[in-house]
């Protein structure tokens, strides 16, 4: 997909929430009640995945950026004979 055709699409999906965010106080309630449940699980994805890359960033490198390099897995090989 052409970087185009992903802006135009966030877009229409930009306008559809907007629509709906308009229509909110005259739905009914459940209606109201889905929304915000949909609305509860995308904060939630996005929280989690900022949670994850702090934390893989943060265990891959250490505060002032420079890789910890106490932390890398080693290979184990098995014993000669």
């Amino acid at each position: 997909m052409s970087s185009g055709g992903f802006l135009k699409e966030l877009q229409v999906i930009g306008e559809k929430l907007l629509l709906k965010l308009q229509r909110l106080p005259r739905a009914d309630p459940v209606e109201i009640v889905s929304f915000c449940v949909i609305l509860l699980f995308i904060v939630t994805v996005l929280v989690m995945m900022v949670i994850a890359c702090s934390c893989c960033c943060y265990s891959c490198c250490s505060c002032d950026g420079r890789p910890d390099h106490r932390r890398r897995k080693m290979q184990v090989r098995p014993a000669a004979r």
